[in-house]
This record gives C-alpha cells, structure tokens and sequence, in this order.
C-alpha cells in the first residue's frame, strides 16, 4: 500500500513537472508576441522616425536614441507609450531578463523624475510578483533541482528570521550586490508571502530606482552608464540598507530576551 502511494506521489510530481515543461515557454511565448506586437503597432510621426527601431537598448548610445524617439511618439501618442513601457519593463522583470537599469533611466527620460519614479516603483514590485508566481507555478521543480543550496541557504535564512522576515527581505533588496533575479524565482519555494514579497520590492528598491530615474531625467548630461552604477552610489545603497537592517537586529534582542 505504502509503495503504490509513493508510485502514485512520484506520478503526481512527473506530471506536475511535465506540465511546467510546457506552460513556461508558452508564457514566454504569449508575453514575447504580445510585445512584439506592441511594436509593430507604432504610430507614425513624420519623416526619420524610422530612423531608430523599437528594441530594448544594450547600451548608452542605443538608451539616448530611443529615449530621443520615445519622446518624439510622447508629444503625440502619449497612451502608446505608455503601453509600450509598462509592456516593456513587466516582460523583462517577469522573466528575469537583465537590462531593467536601462528602462529605469529611460522612465526618468520620458516621464520626468517623480512621475518616473512611482512607475518604476509599481512596475518594479509588480514585475517582480509575475516573476514570483510564475516560478511558484512553472519553475519549482527545475530551481530545486539546479540549485539545491542556494535553495537551502535561503530556506534556513527565513527560518532564522522568521521573526522579523519583512525587515531582513527589505534588507537584501536594499543591498546593491544582491542578485535581485534569484531572490524574485526563489521567494514562492522558501515559502515566503507573497504580500511581504511585494512590499520588500516595492520599498527595498526605491533608493535604485530613484537614482537610475533621477540619470534619466538628465539623460543628456550622463555620459555613461557608469556615472549610474559607481562605487560611491553602491556605497550609499549599501549604506541605507544597513540602517534597513537595524530594526531587525533591534527585534532579534528584543525576541531573545523575552525567550
């Protein structure tokens, strides 16, 4: 009986595993195409607009010319543009596709700093959150499987801060060198909440978002991509997120005492 339960639980799983096989490409198909559509519906604006294509920017250079086409689509489509960039800016957070330090400035080049800023911030969170239950759906069994001890490391993590979770997610967001694409795929499996997931985004990456919009803003005046990401603002990032942390601390003595 007990082996015909554990063939059955094995089953289950193969099952389980084969179906994420084909839902995760079919996602990323759909998302992709959408995208892609999203693009081929570009409005016309006079002479030279098809000067520059719509493409995700791999550098500086590519960043200013679309930034300078954008704005130009802005003046008279200002809904598509719209559209375009949060279409733009959930496909690559969603699917944990680098390049977000580009769509964060561009958001600072199009929408100004303040109004650049909250979108970032919302799509950031949001973003991240697709990204958090497409894995929670699609990608458990193949994160497990490939990286078993980071896995492990994260799950003892939570367990040890079970106490004060929200504080110490707030604090690896803050922190500039935390790899912010595995924390998003890893979340769901470490059994961290979903809404406490949001909120850590949301506010942990305020302080990048803010300084990568607030380049956009002056996106003429940058002359590289390394005037964003220097040492001394990962100094600053790294800064914040310790006074982030200290709260935590704080409840860890507090909960020690009363034990």
């Amino acid at each position: 009986m007990e082996t015909s339960n554990g063939q059955q639980a094995c089953l289950c799983s193969r099952m389980s595993e084969m179906v994420s096989i084909v839902y995760l490409p079919l996602c990323f198909a759909l998302a992709t195409g959408w995208v892609y559509l999203v693009t081929l519906l570009a409005p016309s604006i006079g002479a030279g607009s098809n000067n520059v294509s719509l493409k995700f920017p791999s550098g500086y250079e590519e960043l200013k010319e679309l930034a300078q086409l954008l704005s130009a689509y802005k003046n008279e489509h200002m809904l598509y543009v719209f559209v375009l960039f949060i279409s733009a800016y959930l496909y690559k957070q969603t699917f944990a596709i680098p390049g977000s330090v580009f769509l964060n400035v561009l958001s600072g080049a199009l929408f100004g700093v303040w109004r650049g800023f909250i979108l970032t911030c919302t799509l950031s969170a949001l973003g991240a959150s697709l990204c958090f239950m497409l894995s929670r759906f699609c990608g458990r069994h193949h994160i497990e499987r490939y990286f078993p001890d980071r896995i492990r490391f994260l799950q003892d993590k939570v367990h040890e801060n079970r106490h004060r979770l929200f504080f110490w997610l707030l604090f690896l967001r803050l922190f500039p060198m935390s790899p912010n694409w595995f924390l998003n795929i890893a979340s769901p499996i470490i059994d961290v909440p979903l809404h406490l997931f949001f909120i850590s985004v949301f506010v942990g990456l305020m302080p990048y978002n803010f300084i990568c919009v607030q380049m956009g803003s002056i996106l003429s005046e940058v002359k590289s991509m390394n005037d964003i990401l220097s040492w001394q603002t990962m100094g600053k990032m790294a800064l914040v997120a310790a006074a982030a942390f200290l709260p935590s601390l704080l409840i860890k003595k507090k909960t020690k005492v009363t034990d």
